[in-house]
């Protein structure tokens, strides 16, 4: 698989990985063996950053449209994720209500759909 698609999927942004990740194509395999037993840099990038944006949603507790509201549109490190968690800014509380209240909705619609067909 190209580069691009193991790092989506070992969940790391891609310009932030080593040159030898980045320079050629991965089997599957390789993969899996990266996600079973991560090497150093990938435990520290994971641990550490920059982060690509659906971890930055997902640790944040936001959409990724939500980031681009908030005006996050470029990777964000672990601290810097952590500073904004603290700071907890206005639309960062407006977006994890908006997504806390898609989520119910979805749940209700499922519920409903699931008790019309008993």
């Amino acid at each position: 698989m190209k580069p691009e698609t193991a790092a989506k999927k070992l969940e790391v942004l891609l310009a932030a990985t080593p040159a030898e990740f980045q320079a050629r194509d991965l089997r599957r395999e390789e993969v899996a063996a990266l996600q079973a037993d991560p090497p150093e840099w990938l435990v520290t990038l994971r641990r550490e950053g920059p982060h690509p944006r659906s971890v930055v949603a997902q640790r944040l507790g936001v959409s990724n449209s939500g980031l681009a509201r908030g005006g996050i549109t470029e990777p964000l490190t672990t601290a810097e994720i952590t500073a904004l968690l603290q700071q907890s800014p206005r639309w960062l509380e407006l977006e994890r209500d908006t997504l806390k209240a898609v989520r119910a909705e979805a749940a209700r619609v499922k519920r409903a759909a699931a008790a019309a067909q008993k």
